[in-house]
């Protein structure tokens, strides 16, 4: 069975607040692992008025201490924002607070627009060229501490915290592949690089003490609901979000408005179709329909799931009908 997992903004909904998007949070992991998920991630955005997980280490406590077996983890920190020596002891402080269940998944995007990314950093010196390098001294500061080490992460040191690398290019396969770490592919938002990506991961990767073969996590939107219908008016909301961060104007998450694509322009429409291809919107059929097609195609070795639905229960109820799929396909293959 190809696992699933759960990738969460804590989307702050037009007329909601970021205290309800973080309760959601909470709520949904929590049915997440009710329903056997593998993971839920929590993804580090700043300046973004629909995103409660700015503080993302903040926000995987609260997650993790809310729960009990699912892995928590960040999907991801953006690594330019950030001394590597701060992530190795906030994501230390995780391990140690909740053992065995924390993964630290990292980007070199910044996450923000670049004003933003001067107000986090004070400065631009720490940029994404820095990124292989940022990488390698976090990947050091997990290692045991030697003698006369003059920097040691305290707590992170010596424990078992698993890193991804996460991409929607092929810069972040290449380095995934060169040290031997799990590799997730941004295929939710920017699929453009996908297969090409999948390939040379798999044919570069070396293993390493973390990993001994490729792996492989693909993101993935799921739109489900008892009836096409109702899914694709769902549908609605991510879409009205994502023409509105192209126009430059993100906000809260918006209501689900019937008909909304008929009044793109076409350029705005192909531009949807293509970001958001990798998607599976409608009734549990037509759902799985979807899945297997992705899975066929791309035979990832993990699927972690989005969905951006305004309305919290039927959020829930996709993620229900998503893990009923999930156990479909498990029988039949």
């Amino acid at each position: 069975m190809v696992p699933f997992s759960v990738l969460d903004l804590s989307p702050i909904v037009q007329g909601g607040d970021a205290a309800q998007a973080l309760r959601n949070t909470l709520d949904l992991a929590r049915h997440a692992e009710r329903l056997g998920y593998r993971r839920y991630w929590l993804a580090e955005h700043h300046n973004m008025g629909g995103v409660a997980s700015a503080a993302t280490s903040v926000v995987i406590a609260h997650v993790a201490g809310g729960t009990s077996t699912i892995r928590v983890g960040a999907g991801g920190i953006m690594l330019p924002n950030h001394a590597p020596l701060v992530i190795a002891e906030q994501f230390g402080t995780l391990a140690s607070l909740f053992p065995g269940r924390i993964d630290l998944g990292l980007g070199r995007a910044p996450g923000s627009d670049q004003v933003t990314a001067r107000a986090l950093r004070r400065n631009l010196a720490g940029d994404a060229d820095g990124f292989p390098q940022d990488v390698l001294e976090l990947m050091g500061y997990f290692r045991p501490a030697e003698p006369g080490q003059l920097v040691r992460a305290v707590p992170g040191a010596g424990l078992d915290v698993p890193i991804w690398i996460l991409g929607s290019s092929l810069f972040g396969a290449q380095l995934a592949a060169a040290l031997g770490l799990p590799y997730a592919f941004a295929s939710h938002f920017a699929p453009g690089q996908l297969m090409q990506a999948i390939a040379l991961y798999r044919r570069e990767f070396r293993p390493s003490a973390q990993l001994a073969q490729p792996r492989l996590m693909l993101g993935f939107n799921v739109f489900a609901a008892d009836t096409d219908e109702e899914a694709r008016l769902l549908w609605t909301s991510l879409q009205q979000a994502f023409i509105n961060l192209r126009r430059g104007r993100p906000g809260p998450l918006p209501p689900p408005v019937e008909g909304f694509e008929r009044e793109l322009g076409p350029m705005e429409r192909a531009g949807l179709e293509q970001a958001l291809s990798c998607s599976a919107v409608g009734s549990p059929e037509t759902v799985r329909r979807g899945l297997e097609a992705f899975i066929e195609r791309t035979r990832a070795d993990e699927l972690m799931v989005t969905s951006q639905i305004f309305d919290h229960a039927a959020r829930v109820r996709s993620f229900e009908i998503t893990a009923q799929v999930r156990d479909e396909l498990a029988r039949a293959g």
